[in-house]
Order: structure tokens, then C-alpha cells, then sequence
């Protein structure tokens, strides 16, 4: 029997619904069943694959099997919306897609994707990273596997800790805490709104760290239902934290979120540019948090580029309260075939030229952090690869509810962490939140 993926999005609570899957993948009727002059198209995701590894992408296809690749790069703010609208038209659904790692379980649980676990072993098997694959599995089988990962690390003002009294990093996240805050309150330099660290309100992401270490979760699985744990007091005890720091170490606005943070510790005026304006800033913040792949935007302006200054910046990696480092969110995708594509050979010859050692270690050679282990050498030994690589090893990645992904678009987790930035009851919130995102989670 054909899968069929019904999906519609709810406009007010912006949250998809795909349904009527079923637990076998069979090859999706009129499907080729040779890679010989397929033409496939395959979406990724925002701007974090090179040039490089996209050109070698589309001659190898070509050179496998006499087909073209298509690549049509989606943004992270319209993924949701264009694989709900697309994966179910057997016309229109892109062979292959590059999903987050957050949103997989939502997409992989309703049958968006097909089974590849007869592939598992020939694409890296256990070599892959395996919160990634773990995000990709439904009842032991695999539908999507990981394509790149990018834990998160801290970038730091050098010259701005040392003046400030510090010359070596804190051990533990207890030390780190009072450190930004005492570094706020001495504003070494003099700069206005100055910021120990710079957090934005809204930004879960790198806020989570903070309940991870200290034991806490953001939902667990209990009785085959998935519960929000905000309330848990391990999460409590790392939201305080977490406030903490907002309230006294960062200036960063209660509506900000996890973009560009590195424009707050560039010397010179620098530009991002989003959706609706352009936002300049320079030195203002001593320490953020970011994906390692941020290095690349930090720096001293150099003929309109940056270039690491090692006197001025440093990375440090978040220590947890043992000084082992901190359980950070792990950032990266997932990557899968669409169940609905009529291209199957030709999108399975695809994953096997992205897991191969030529492409992995492409991967690593730009930066990003490659999905097979075998690979993460190609990162280098620099301090940003040492940096990823010790961040990543203890990373943890959100919970693999099936309605994950629809409560991330619902905007209520930066509601949430905004709202104790903003220095709200930790317990009331926590307890007001549970009740608002549990229904969520296991909403298909």
C-alpha cells in the first residue's frame, strides 16, 4: 500500500499535521529503480554548505550516474512550512532534504521519509554520530541519518577578561556564572551597555545549556506520552542560573534571539542583515555563545573581512559544574529521501556521495563538523576544531517528540525564556509553560 502524508498547517499556532503513515517504506510506485541519467533535486538548508562542497556534490552525481543534481537552498524560517507543503506531492517533493536535527523526530514519526536502515551499515553504521541517528529512528528503523554537526562554544574578549582581573578561564559553570556577572560590574573598558555575556532573551538554544547542566530536561517520555519537565527541579535550578545571567551580566534585549552574537565583540562596525532591516554594532559584550562555525565572523576588519586576532579573542568551552564541559544543544541536521520520491535509486546514490570520505571530510575542512567520526580529523587541530570537538563530546539535542518540531514553530519556547529574562517567577513559569507545551509535543 502507497504511504500517504496528508499535512496542513495551522495557522494560528503555526503547528503541522502529516498522517496516515504506516510502519513499512515500500519503494513509492513508478519509482526508477537504476540511478542511470536520474535528475534529482536535493534542498538544503541556509548557507552553512560551501560552494565547494555543493560543486563536488552536483559533478560526482553527474559523474555516478549521468544525472543532474538540482540544489535549491531553502531558509531555516520557511523548512517546516515548504516540507509540509512539498514531501506529500509526489511532484514537487525534493528527493533528498536536509532537515534540523529538532525537527526530524516530528517529520521521521509521521512517514515522511523513507526507510534507509538497509543502508545504515554501508553509510557509516556506528561511526555516525548517535544523538543524530537516535533523532532519526523510529521503532528501530532509520529514516534520516546526520549530516553535519556544530556544537556550541564560548568566543571571549581576551583583552576584556584580563583587564577585568581574569587571566585564566573558570573551571566550572558556578565560577563561569559570577565571573561575567563581576565582569559586567567592573566594565573594564567603559563601554555603554556593556554586557559580561551577551544572551539574547529569547534564545533557547544556548539558554538550555544551563538546565542540562545542572541534571535538568526539557521533557521526558513517560507511559508512551511525552511530558514538558520545566518544573523538574534540576530545570529549575539551571533557569535561575540562567537568569541570573540575564538579569545581571547581559544587555542583550528579552526579544533577542540566537543571531549574529558575534557582532558584540567585533572591534569595528560591522552589518547583519535580516528579513526586514540592518542592525550595526561593535564591541560590546566580553563574552557569546555560538556554533563553531561563527569564528569565521570574528575578528579584526581586514579589507572587509575578518581575521582572527589571537591577542584579542580566544574560545573557551562551557565547563558543566564538575568541569567537565557542559552538556550543550548540539546544532546541525539531519538528512533523509523523501518517501514520496519517484527518484529513489538516484537519491540513495546521493546519500552515498555525502557520506563518502571525499565529502566527509569536505564537510570538516569547512568547518562543520563531520556526521562519521572517522572524519572529525578534517576539522584541523586548531583551537576551533578543539574547541568543537570537546563541546560536541558531551552535547545533548532536544527530546525526539513527534511533535517537536510543531512546538518549536509555535514560538513558545522563546515566549517562555523571554519571559524569565525578563525576571519572572522561575516556578510560576515553569509550572504555566508545562501545561502550555505538553499537548504540543505529542500532537501529530
Amino acid at each position: 500500500m502507497r504511504k500517504k502524508i496528508a499535512a496542513a498547517l495551522l495557522a494560528a499556532a503555526t503547528v503541522f499535521t502529516m498522517a496516515g503513515c504506516s510502519d513499512d517504506t515500500p519503494t513509492p510506485s513508478g519509482s526508477d529503480t537504476t540511478t542511470k541519467g536520474q535528475d534529482i533535486t536535493f534542498w538544503l538548508v541556509g548557507g552553512d554548505t560551501p560552494d565547494s562542497a555543493r560543486e563536488y556534490l552536483i559533478a560526482e552525481y553527474n559523474k555516478r550516474t549521468g544525472g543532474t543534481l538540482t540544489i535549491v537552498e531553502q531558509t531555516w524560517g520557511s523548512i517546516i512550512t515548504n516540507l509540509t507543503t512539498n514531501m506529500p506531492d509526489a511532484n514537487n517533493t525534493p528527493d533528498v532534504t536536509e532537515i534540523g536535527n529538532t525537527q526530524s523526530p516530528t517529520f521521521t514519526n509521521v512517514g515522511a521519509f523513507l526507510d534507509i536502515s538497509d543502508m545504515y551499515q554501508e553509510l557509516g553504521g556506528s561511526k555516525l554520530l548517535k544523538s543524530f541517528v537516535d533523532v532519526g529512528m523510529v521503532d528501530g528503523k532509520n529514516y534520516t541519518l546526520p549530516y553535519y554537526f556544530g556544537s556550541r562554544y564560548m568566543f571571549y574578549r581576551k583583552d576584556v577578561w584580563e583587564a577585568a582581573g581574569y587571566t585564566e578561564m573558570p573551571k566550572t559553570l558556578a565560577d563561569f556564572n559570577a565571573a561575567v556577572v563581576d565582569i559586567t560590574t567592573k566594565n573594564p573598558l567603559g563601554i555603554t551597555d556593556f554586557s559580561g555575556m551577551f544572551l539574547g532573551g529569547q534564545d533557547w538554544r544556548n539558554g538550555v545549556s544551563w538546565v542540562f547542566a545542572n541534571g535538568g530536561e526539557l521533557a521526558k517520555l513517560e507511559n508512551g506520552q511525552w511530558k514538558m519537565t520545566l518544573s523538574d527541579p534540576n530545570t529549575i535550578k539551571g533557569l535561575q542560573q540562567l537568569q541570573d545571567i540575564q538579569l545581571h551580566a547581559s544587555m542583550a534585549p528579552t526579544t533577542a534571539k540566537d543571531q549574529s552574537p558575534w557582532l558584540y565583540i567585533n572591534d569595528s562596525d560591522s552589518a547583519v542583515e535580516d528579513d526586514e532591516s540592518v542592525t550595526t554594532t561593535a564591541l560590546s559584550a566580553a563574552t557569546i555563545m555560538a556554533p563553531g562555525w561563527a569564528h569565521w565572523s570574528i575578528g579584526d576588519l581586514v579589507n572587509d573581512e575578518r581575521a582572527w586576532n589571537e591577542d584579542k579573542f580566544g574560545t573557551y568551552v562551557l565547563p558543566g559544574n564538575d568541569g567537565k564541559p557542559a552538556p550543550v544543544f548540539a546544532g546541525g541536521s539531519n538528512i533523509g529521501i523523501s518517501a514520496t520520491s519517484k527518484k529513489v535509486e538516484g537519491a540513495k546514490e546521493l546519500l552515498r556521495i555525502i557520506f563518502s570520505a571525499d565529502y566527509q571530510q569536505i564537510l570538516g575542512q569547512n568547518g562543520l563538523g563531520p556526521a562519521n567520526s572517522d572524519y572529525v580529523s578534517a576539522l584541523g587541530d586548531d583551537q576551533f576544531a578543539k574547541a568543537l570537538i570537546e563541546s560536541a563530546s558531551n552535547s545533548k539535542l532536544t527530546p525526539a517528540a513527534v511533535g517537536w518540531a510543531g512546538l518549536e514553530n509555535s514560538q513558545k519556547l522563546e515566549e517562555f525564556f523571554s519571559k524569565i529574562a525578563d525576571g519572572g517567577d522561575v516556578t510560576a513559569l515553569a509550572a504555566e509553560y508545562d501545561a502550555i507545551l505538553t499537548p504540543l509535543l505529542n500532537q501529530q
